[in-house]
């Protein structure tokens, strides 16, 4: 009984599988499908990945982390990897040095011909406003393009502290304001940063809700507080800062609390990598 030879079955299939695959290419001389040498096809990505003239879609797939036999490409990870991070020089992080130079500038208007000139006052006014509304874009704008880096998230903080410190200190140096307020909220302020520091080993604490509404809060009061203001006005100011010093204190407690949380978890997972890897 005559029959087909294996090895042309073989090479037969493989030349069906080679018209009917999008993208397969036959290699000459490779195992076929019966095991028996002769055409065969590396169907799918893989074979366009080992044969010269690869298709432009199946390179985009292999460099987005196509997966071969179950497992991922490397370089695919890394690549995303490379992407999703933030770049440091982003618009955002900008946004915040420049508010970190704003404050010898405000410094230097706010104590123009004594401290008490209106005029002066009105300009170092502007400069503290400028410095506020940068701080409110820089984070939506983190947020909203992903623009989030520890950077960010560590000189953010420190840009608030020193725009609204220096702020604080000149407005209790001239009289303006009570020393104990500035007391307390230079207090919660450097507390809460360099408990940052502290913790920071077991991940960063970012800027909370409640700690853009006490920034926002301050931001009003000591800018009323800024400007030469008299009658109505003075009096409203004055509740404004009692606001943001209730604000203040309250905020400050919970970052506290976010960071037990977070040194507890971080202690607690490395505990479980230090056993797991003494298995």
């Amino acid at each position: 009984m005559t029959g087909v030879p294996a090895s042309a079955a073989g090479g037969s299939s493989g030349a069906r599988n080679a018209k009917s695959v999008p993208g397969a290419v036959a290699v000459p001389g490779a195992m076929g499908a019966t095991g028996a040498v002769g055409p065969s096809v590396a169907p799918g990505a893989f074979g366009a990945a080992v044969v010269s003239g690869v298709s432009e879609p199946l390179v985009d797939s292999l460099d987005s982390g196509d997966q071969e036999g179950g497992k991922a490409v490397r370089g695919g990870k890394l690549g995303a990897a490379a992407v999703n991070q933030a770049s440091l020089w982003n618009i955002a992080n900008i946004l915040t040095m420049i508010r970190l130079l704003l404050v010898p500038g405000f410094v230097a208007l706010m104590l123009a011909e004594g401290g008490y000139d209106p005029a002066w006052r009105s300009f170092a006014w502007a400069a503290f406003a400028v410095a506020m509304i940068t701080d409110i874009f820089d984070g939506h704008l983190a947020r909203t393009y992903d623009l989030v880096t520890d950077f960010g998230k560590i000189a953010d903080p420190i840009a608030d502290k020193a725009i609204m410190g220096s702020a604080l200190i000149c407005l209790s140096a001239l009289g303006d304001l009570p020393w104990w307020v500035t007391g307390v909220v230079l207090g919660r302020e450097l507390g809460i940063t360099l408990l940052r520091f502290v913790v920071i080993r077991y991940g960063v604490i970012p800027a909370s809700r409640g700690g853009k509404l006490k920034t926002l809060t301050q931001g009003v009061a000591v800018g009323m507080y800024v400007l030469v203001l008299t009658g109505p006005l003075a009096t409203l100011r004055f509740w404004v800062m009692a606001a943001a010093v209730v604000l203040t204190v309250v905020t400050g407690l919970d970052y506290v609390r976010q960071a037990i949380v977070l040194r507890r978890q971080g202690i607690t997972d490395r505990e479980a990598a230090s056993m797991e890897a003494e298995r």
